[in-house]
This record gives structure tokens, C-alpha cells and sequence, in this order.
């Protein structure tokens, strides 16, 4: 039997932030959509929907010129179907290339976690956001990229600006003007770098978008570099703070995985299941359609909450436990289907493979602080914010 979408008043949207795994679990209980008022969006919660809507770009279309990400970055790849999002992919293609990969970018990551991972040794704690996994993650996009030499913080605030503007849905006023300076000034980076890759062709993204065929637009340029800046810096970033935070709060696991390095791939894919860091996308229906017994009206914008999709649990036995012994299943926190996020194996490479095996290694009896638990916020885009840790020096 078909019904409408029912719609949900009593969430506030900071619980959404603090902690949204219980009101993902009432949404996937309730129905296939739901209409949570305080996110102003319709949100799709349960694996099978998901996988099943990814499957379908014509019924459920990334195209979508209501989307916050077109407004704050400009009308990238990742809001572009068919033809437009092949032609925007295969612009970069090149950077991402697995031999690129391997000989090129994994030497320049292992030296800027060398780097880190050195200064750390120094000392005996650190919050590992600011200290490791913000800088780590914002000097190889800086490298990826292809920018002129600027302080990683740069890179750093323009990418939290711009996914805090994509995923503004209580529409802060504030949040929204940081985004659009930060976009304006990403602008204005690109423009100053551009020359250097025409006459110079590389491995670096901007070379991969200058030099292609057919040439891309100056404004699909600056529209894909800053979605690349947001999700690029983010995911690795988020992604390196929640593996170390599931193996601290789950020592035997951690013992297990130091004792066989080949678990640490799966350690990864564990973790980014367990809080996803991109969380939610939007997609807009194109057509009245019944998703498992739900009516979508025609022009209907929808939010894919792949981090409540992530802890479905008919689909993950005990989903809210982080389990790097889980049978291995296939999840959504890189996307699927032609959407498929582009990074996903540098960021394999560069988190579970480089940054914190590497970690481990070197800083003997890492481990929680008793007296500064880690933070971890956000829905949208999820992960810990604060991971003050100590270790014997």
C-alpha cells in the first residue's frame, strides 16, 4: 500500500548534530522517507532505498539546482548525470589514476606523515584533529591540487566553510556568508595557479582540468575544485580520526590489527562504516514514483543519509559497534553506482595504508585521555572534532 511521506516535528537539529544514530533509527522504523521539519528536507534512511535510488539516476537525479552544494560551490560533477558527470569525471581522471597513485602520491603523503608523525614524537599528547589528521589531510590536497604554496590552515578553513554551507539546512545566516567568501576566495586561488599547469601539464588535478579534452569551463572548474576541497579534505580527515578513535575505545581489536597489518584495510572500511564522514547528499525525484510503499511526488528534494544506511540493521548485525572482525560487506560511505566518490582509494592508501599504521608505529602505548574525552559532531558531514590522546615518549 502506498503513502505519503509522513513528516517529523520534534526533532531539534542540534540533536541531528550531537548525535543523530537515534533519531536514524526512528526514521528508518517510521518509513521509507520521512520529512524531518528541522532539516527542512526529506531524508531516506534505510541501505536497500539507498543502493536501490543510486541505481536509478533517471527517476532520482543528482541534478539538482536546489542543492546548498550549487549554491555555495557552483554546479559541479557531483550534481551532474550521464554525460556531464562521465565528461567532469574523466577531467581528473588522470590525477587518480592507480599507478599515478602509487608513484607518485603515496612517496608525497609518507613524507608529509613522516613529517607529522616526527613532530609529534617530540611530545607525549596531542589532539590528534589539529595535530595530525587536519594538516595531514589539507597538505596532500594542497599537493593534489595543484595550488600555489599557502599554509595548510588555509586550505583547511575554506574546505569546513564550504561543507558547513553545503550542508546548512537550517539556513544560518552566518554559516552561509563564510561559505560564499570562502568560495569567492578558492576562486581566486585557481585563478592565480592556472597559467603554471597550461604550460606546465602534471599530475595535479587543476593540470588534469586545464589540459583536458574537450577543455572544461573556467566556472566547472571552480565549481569541481571546491566540491574536491570539501569532500577531498574532509572524508581522509575524518576518516583518519574515527579508525584511531574505534581502535583506542576497543583495545583488543587494536592488538589484533598491530599484530596483522593485512587487517588494516579492513579496519578502514570498518571505521568509515561506523560514523561515515560524508553522511548525507541530496537527490531530487524527476517523476512520481513509490519507494517500498512510499509516494515521491515529482521535483521532491531527498536526502541519502548513507551514515544512517551505514548502522541498517538489516543489513549490519549490531551496527552501532565498531568490529574490524565484521564480515566483510559492502557499505555506502564512498557512494555507489556512478557516483562513486573519485577518492576512495587515495584515501584507502593514505589512511589505512600510510597515516595510521604509521601512527601506531611510531608512538609507543598510544591512548585515550581519560580527562578530555574525544568530540564528535555533525550529521551531514560526521566525525570527531577532538581526539586528545597520549602516548610514552
Amino acid at each position: 500500500m502506498t503513502s505519503t511521506v509522513p513528516v517529523v516535528t520534534d526533532i531539534a537539529y542540534q540533536d541531528l548534530l550531537d548525535d543523530p544514530y537515534p533519531v536514524f533509527r526512528r526514521l528508518r522504523e517510521m518509513a521509507p522517507a520521512v520529512f524531518v521539519e528541522s532539516a527542512r528536507l526529506t531524508l531516506v534512511t534505510r541501505f536497500d532505498d539507498i543502493t536501490r535510488i543510486e541505481r536509478d539516476p533517471a527517476t532520482y537525479s543528482a541534478d539538482n539546482p536546489a542543492s546548498l552544494v550549487n549554491r555555495v560551490m557552483g554546479p559541479t560533477f557531483m550534481r551532474k548525470d550521464g554525460a556531464e558527470h562521465a565528461i567532469g569525471r574523466k577531467a581528473i581522471e588522470p590525477s587518480f589514476r592507480p599507478a599515478t597513485i602509487k608513484e607518485y602520491w603515496a612517496p608525497k603523503f609518507t613524507a608529509i606523515a613522516e613529517t607529522l608523525i616526527g613532530d609529534l614524537s617530540a611530545a607525549d599528547e596531542a589532539d590528534l584533529f589539529a595535530a595530525l589528521a587536519a594538516p595531514m589531510a589539507s597538505l596532500s590536497l594542497l599537493a593534489m591540487i595543484g595550488f600555489r604554496e599557502m599554509p595548510w590552515q588555509i586550505l583547511a578553513e575554506w574546505s569546513q566553510a564550504l561543507i558547513d554551507g553545503a550542508g546548512n539546512y537550517a539556513a544560518d545566516a552566518e554559516i552561509e556568508r563564510k561559505a560564499m567568501q570562502a568560495s569567492a576566495d578558492v576562486d581566486t586561488a585557481i585563478d592565480a595557479a592556472l597559467e603554471l599547469h597550461r604550460s606546465n601539464p602534471n599530475p595535479s588535478i587543476l593540470s588534469s582540468m586545464v589540459n583536458a579534452d574537450p577543455q572544461m569551463p573556467i566556472e566547472a572548474i571552480r565549481a569541481n575544485i571546491k566540491v574536491i576541497i570539501g569532500g577531498g579534505l574532509n572524508e581522509p580527515r575524518d576518516a583518519i580520526l574515527t579508525l584511531v578513535l574505534g581502535l583506542l575505545e576497543n583495545p583488543v581489536q587494536k592488538d589484533s590489527v598491530l599484530a596483522k597489518p593485512e587487517l588494516w584495510p579492513s579496519a578502514l572500511e570498518e571505521a568509515v562504516r561506523w560514523i561515515s564522514p560524508i553522511g548525507m547528499y541530496p537527490r531530487r525525484v524527476t517523476r512520481s514514483v513509490d519507494l517500498s510503499g512510499a509516494a515521491l511526488p515529482e521535483g521532491l528534494q531527498i536526502g541519502l543519509c548513507v551514515g544512517a544506511a551505514n548502522r541498517d540493521g538489516s543489513r549490519f548485525a549490531d551496527p552501532d559497534r565498531f568490529d574490524v572482525t565484521r564480515p566483510k560487506q559492502s557499505h555506502l560511505a564512498f557512494g555507489a553506482g556512478p557516483h562513486f566518490c573519485a577518492g576512495t582509494w587515495v584515501s584507502r592508501l593514505t589512511v589505512g595504508k600510510i597515516v595510521a599504521p604509521m601512527l601506531f608505529e611510531r608512538l609507543r602505548n598510544l591512548r585515550l585521555r581519560e580527562e578530555a574525552p574525544p568530540v564528535v559532531r555533525g550529521w551531514v558531514f560526521r566525525g570527531p572534532v577532538s581526539l586528545p590522546v597520549r602516548w610514552d615518549s
